[in-house]
């Protein structure tokens, strides 16, 4: 069994995984210690594990990892991936983005891939057909949104909004103009790419993750086309973490 763990900057994400990539256990995390790896590890037959973080990792994390597990990857620029890596500055790719292009080219091998992961930024990324990582873009992500618009304006309010509410198309009130100016701005902003990408590259798939990904997923799914062309899978970095501990295990 596979520990597969994805520290990012508000939440950890772990799962259990076996080898072909199956879910066995998926668990979320506000704080993550090395206390938390030694219950995993005495819960459960792990044999190896994995780790990727856009945060400095404590050294205690790592040192029990490694401690416990038969093989052991901490995941970085220099950690041998199954696709190839075209950004200029690997070093500066954050290590999420990159697992969720090998978690989406493991799901769709031969497809060439839009990576869509909505999180503290929403990240769009490209993967060639060929297995190739292009390249991608960085924006803010929705609360950011709605913080900078308090933050950098006298009257307007702090909005908070569920991910199984409604957004209108226009707002009747201050609230939900923001609401739907966020919301919605994303949702346009996600199927602008969808559709310049389309022109360009008639075939491809798109995936969408990430914390905030249920918020706009049902704003960006109008059309026909856009449906069959957009896939919502909330574990694409942990696959992709997954696929990259097996690529360095053989």
């Amino acid at each position: 069994m596979n520990l597969c763990i994805d520290q990012g900057n508000s939440r950890t994400k772990v799962a259990l995984m076996t080898d072909e990539g199956k879910v066995l256990h998926h668990f979320i995390y506000k704080s993550f210690t090395s206390s938390d790896v030694e219950r995993l590890f005495e819960l459960y037959d792990i044999t190896d594990s994995i780790i990727s973080s856009v945060v400095n990792i404590e050294a205690a994390i790592v040192n029990t990892l490694h401690r416990h597990s038969q093989h052991f990857v901490l995941f970085d620029h220099m950690t041998p991936v199954p696709i190839i890596n075209r950004y200029d500055t690997p070093e500066t790719l954050g290590q999420d983005r990159l697992a969720a292009a090998v978690g989406a080219k493991r799901l769709c091998p031969n497809e060439n891939l839009l990576i869509i992961d909505a999180g503290s930024a929403i990240t769009y990324d490209y993967v060639s057909a060929e297995g190739e990582y292009i390249g991608g873009n960085i924006a803010p992500g929705l609360k950011m949104r709605f913080t900078m618009l308090q933050r950098m304006t006298k009257k307007l309010p702090l909005v908070e909004v569920d991910e199984n509410e409604l957004i209108p198309l226009f707002g009747k009130n201050t609230r939900d103009a923001i609401a739907a100016g966020v919301i919605r701005g994303v949702a346009y902003e996600v199927k602008g790419y969808m559709r310049t990408l389309g022109e360009k590259t008639p075939h491809y798939k798109a995936f969408l993750t990430g914390g905030n990904a249920p918020y706009i997923l049902r704003n960006v799914r109008t059309s026909r086309t856009e449906k069959r062309e957009m896939q919502y899978e909330k574990h694409l970095v942990l696959i992709g973490l997954n696929e990259i501990l097996v690529f360095n295990k053989k």
